[in-house]
């Protein structure tokens, strides 16, 4: 474990000091700090603990900051494209999907039970590594039912601040809208983001967190991800 020290040199001069295992691995002089902030990595990518099941994310995956919008994903494909609708999904058409189905009417002679993403499939997983994935359905509920959300806007992005009924920590959804055959949509206005987890009822679905409820959308459909680490 690391720890950070404020070590007093001057009235205008402070020193950071890192240390680990009771080694200093860093040390430098700095001047008017007031604080040392400590940012929790996972793989290099910053997340936040709200007191809940799982530790999020600060930023979409695709994303540098909190109100980037990030990449968008149809669910199960793990890079972004241009055009996203069910003539270039990953996994063929939504009555004849060749993964992920439950029922006969959507995969036919396919139907292999699987109700979450594998992590070849997790666009988060892919692209972040390390121990980072796509929250389930009930991992959504939590931070739907756990938090109090309250639309602001950041930086200029419209969005959704986050902050848990637990510890008081935050986090920023920016309303990124959604990718269909038509382009972008409801940018600014709403945020959809993917779960792992399909709609075992309608296998051409998957479910998403939306601001006010847990949703589903069509599989094709582009969307952007907040990934979840234990």
């Amino acid at each position: 474990m690391a720890i950070f020290a404020l070590v007093g040199s001057t009235t205008a001069q402070k020193k950071i000091q890192v240390y680990k295992d009771g080694a200093v691995v860093y040390s430098e002089y700095v001047s008017d700090i007031d604080s040392v902030k400590f940012i929790e990595l996972n793989n290099g990518y910053e997340y936040v603990d709200l007191g809940l099941s799982v530790k999020w994310a600060t930023c979409n995956v695709g994303a540098t900051a909190p109100e980037e919008y990030g990449d968008y994903f149809a669910w199960g494909e793990t890079s972004p494209k241009s055009d996203y609708a069910w003539s270039t999904y990953k996994f063929g058409w939504k009555n004849s999907l060749s993964k992920y189905t439950t029922l006969s009417s959507y995969g036919g002679l396919s139907v292999d039970y699987k109700i979450e993403l594998e992590l070849e499939d997790d666009a988060a997983h892919v692209n972040w590594g390390g121990t980072w994935r796509m929250p389930t359905v009930n991992e959504q509920d939590e931070l739907l039912s756990k938090c109090t959300w309250t639309w602001t806007t950041q930086n200029g992005v419209n969005g959704y601040k986050v902050t848990s009924n637990i510890n008081g920590n935050s986090i920023f959804l920016p309303a990124a809208g959604s990718c269909s055959a038509s382009g972008l949509v409801d940018a600014e206005s709403v945020g959809y983001y993917w779960s792992t987890s399909l709609n075992i009822a309608y296998n051409e679905a998957a479910y998403i967190l939306h601001p006010n409820s847990t949703y589903s959308s069509s599989r094709d459909q582009g969307l952007p991800v907040r990934a979840v680490c234990e």
